[in-house]
């Protein structure tokens, strides 16, 4: 027979071990256990993110190869970092710290994907000089990625290697700052990895003209930057939920940049008097703190949408943003051209924006965009974001009956498709409204056709997981969800059910329950359930039992026929109904 085919390449290599695992699982293994869970999810985000691939998780150890020794350094970073911020509140001698190694050397790989070779020892080697929650790396690592990785390095001289005739000189990583890896630095001091492709952050524009009202103004502007420059395919840009949380302070930009993982960042100020409206806006290089552009518009108000024109490619032109067919349209603001309109439009996204989607919060929203409507009916983005409203009513009955709410929502959808069959909202709604019409193969093509259409759109990405899980396609909706973070490293909690979720659905339920109670710790009370189901799932039945007294404290009026209403959107009966037993085994009424 003959050997197993295999190629030799280079590649950089990163191997980690968790400190004191022994004694930890000793002390109390359920909790140990849970804490690896949700350490292995970090390191399969950020190595998967960072141009990785994990070749093992046994025990307490993990294996990954990564492209680029810089990819290797800004995940172990990144990683050291997540599990520092998740420990913070764990009593000292119960947090689980990893030592994390990383080389740059020849691998040999085998067909079915498994590494081994000089380079692989040399990594595993390199974790073992580590401190716990620190990271070690080679020369070779120094010297391929030197300052790029937001680090510097720290000498910890020459060191054997058993089978390897040369020593190899080992060096700490320390942060760019002069900060210790293991001090776990605040995310101003960690710069997460730059896409392959032109990146920015569209910061909030200042309110200048000393009204209050008039912040929606502003805000609505940044608004319609983020969601044109969200239909390029050859750029990333950072969602609105995660750069308005600069808002009202003095960012300084490159830290700004470095949090969000950018190169390029927009901010700019708005002071609207009468009829007249000054903007002024300025592009930055984050990477050496220099002005690319910088523009003032001083024009009449009516002219806003030809400044966001303007403003839109130059930005494409500055950052040299390859244009594929069409997408040169999609440069143009299209969302009305009617001032009045858009004001009401913009208030109603304020309300929309504001946290998890409640009838409280959403009818304010409704009525705005009802006024806007009004103003402009020829309104693609309007008609359909009304859609959306009625999808939430049918869902959740806030003030029509389903089928009403239904009808409705596919009227204003119909329209939305007369005026602008590529608008990406129009397609988001229509699959949302189709897969609660058990409609799932249409649902599922409207949702693609969404993100096709936005690729950029973190919103897209949401709903298309949640279209795609609920419709038999786990590991499509986990890309799309995993997608969403990326473009939004400030997401909110919700991210992290749809991700439970999506993972739960696919069979990774150690990624699952991880998430799940993320999801539980910055909102508590939510996930509860999902984690009931994915410890049944899993056979953890001590597990589902706590969970399921959690969700009681937490929800007194829970009962599993209230939660399968929740369901009517899967497409796998039979599946929510083993679902249904699950929580029923764990003694939910």
């Amino acid at each position: 027979m003959s050997a197993e085919p295999h190629k030799q390449r280079l590649a950089a290599i990163l191997a980690a071990d968790a400190a004191g695992y022994s004694r930890l699982m000793g002390a109390d293994e359920h909790a140990t256990l849970a804490a690896l869970d949700a350490a292995r999810a970090v390191f399969r985000a950020q190595i998967e993110s960072n141009q990785g691939r994990v070749i093992d998780m046994a025990g307490d150890s993990v294996l990954a190869v990564f492209e680029t020794a810089n990819g290797a350094v800004i995940a172990a970073l990144a990683i050291q970092r997540a599990l520092y911020e998740a420990a913070k509140d764990v009593a000292e001698d119960r947090r689980m710290r990893f030592r994390i190694g990383v080389h740059l050397g020849d691998i040999i790989e085998k067909a079915d994907g498994t590494i081994y070779g000089d380079g692989v020892n040399i990594a595993a080697r390199l974790q073992t000089l580590a401190e716990p929650g620190g990271i070690s790396v080679s020369d070779a690592v120094r010297s391929s990625v030197k300052s790029r990785a937001g680090a510097v390095f720290e000498s910890q001289g020459e060191h054997a290697v058993k089978n390897i005739a040369e020593p190899v000189r080992v060096y700490r990583v320390k942060l760019g700052t002069g900060g210790e890896a293991t001090a776990a630095p605040p995310a101003s001091e960690i710069k997460l990895s730059l896409p392959d492709k032109p990146s920015i952050a569209v910061l909030p524009f200042d309110n200048m003209s000393g009204d209050p009202e008039q912040e929606h103004f502003a805000d609505g502007l940044v608004e319609d930057i983020i969601t044109t420059l969200s239909k390029l395919s050859g750029l990333s840009v950072i969602a609105r939920n995660s750069s308005f949380v600069y808002k009202g302070k003095a960012a300084d930009v490159r830290q700004a940049a470095n949090e969000l993982g950018v190169r390029y960042v927009l901010e700019g100020s708005v002071r609207k008097a009468g009829d007249r409206i000054r903007i002024t806006a300025q592009l930055i290089d984050a990477a050496s703190g220099a002005h690319v552009w910088a523009e003032r518009y001083d024009r009449k108000l009516e002219d806003i949408f030809a400044i966001q024109d303007e403003i839109m490619l130059i930005l494409a032109t500055e950052m040299a943003v390859k244009l594929t067919e069409g997408e040169q349209a999609r440069l143009r603001y299209a969302t009305t051209t009617n001032v009045e309109a858009w004001t009401h439009w913009m208030q109603g996204m304020s309300h929309y924006r504001t946290g998890v989607p409640t009838k409280e919060r959403l009818g304010p929203a409704r009525k705005c965009w009802e006024k806007a409507l009004a103003l402009d009916p020829s309104s693609a983005s309007i008609n359909a974001m009304l859609g959306f409203m009625s999808y939430a009513d049918a869902r959740f009955g806030w003030w029509d009956d389903r089928e009403t709410a239904l009808k409705k929502g596919q009227a204003y959808v119909d329209r939305a498709f007369e005026i602008d069959p590529d608008n990406a909202d129009a397609h988001m709604v229509s699959g949302l409204l189709l897969m609660l019409q058990m409609r799932h193969a249409e649902a599922v093509a409207h949702a693609r056709k969404s993100v096709d259409l936005a690729p950029g759109s973190a919103d897209a990405a949401v709903f298309a997981c949640f279209v795609l899980a609920s419709s038999g396609f786990p590991e499509e909706a986990v890309t799309q969800i995993e997608k969403a973070i990326a473009l939004s490293p400030r997401y909110p909690p919700t991210y992290l059910g749809h991700l439970g979720n999506a993972y739960r659905l696919a069979g990774r339920l150690d990624e699952a329950i991880a998430a799940f109670k993320e999801y539980g710790r910055r909102s508590p009370g939510f996930g509860l359930s999902d984690l009931v189901i994915a410890y049944q799932q899993k056979g953890d039945l001590d597990g589902a039992r706590r969970a399921a007294r959690a969700l009681i404290a937490a929800k007194a009026d829970f009962s599993v026929a209230g939660w399968a209403k929740t369901q009517q959107n899967r497409s796998d009966a039979e599946q929510v109904k083993t679902e249904m037993a699950a929580l029923r085994a764990a003694g939910l009424p």
